[in-house]
């Protein structure tokens, strides 16, 4: 069984940072991409920022320029630096990995559980 487990939310007033943290643990062979993904009260969710094993990156428009993201591969770990925060990006934000539990089964999806970040204004 696979676990995606986040830290690192909480309450920060605009201008501010925080740095989300998440650890893949359980049976993994091997991890392909790691991302996070945010969804505010009545939005869809949407993609944060997303890096592959080899350490290409993806962020949203929204947060370009603000927000790094990074991984540790020998940890199974993958890290979101949030800076210039902004009351818009209060969101739940998802840890997700696309990986093999085992070198013949297929790539799938994982997701934690969220950790909630708010910015006040």
């Amino acid at each position: 069984q696979v676990q995606l487990v986040e830290s690192g939310g909480g309450l920060v007033q605009a201008g501010g940072s925080l740095r989300l943290s998440c650890a893949a643990s359980g049976s993994i062979a091997s991890i392909n991409a790691m991302g996070w993904y945010r969804q505010a009260p009545g939005k869809q969710r949407e993609l944060v920022a997303a890096i592959t094993s080899g350490g290409s990156t993806n962020y949203g428009d929204s947060v370009k320029g603000r927000f790094t993201i990074s991984r540790d591969n020998a940890k199974n770990s993958v890290y979101l630096q949030m800076n210039s925060l902004k009351p818009e990006d209060t969101a739940v934000y998802y840890c997700a990995a696309e990986l093999w539990v085992n070198p013949s089964s297929p790539l799938n999806d994982y997701w934690g559980q969220g950790t909630q970040v708010t910015v006040s204004s």
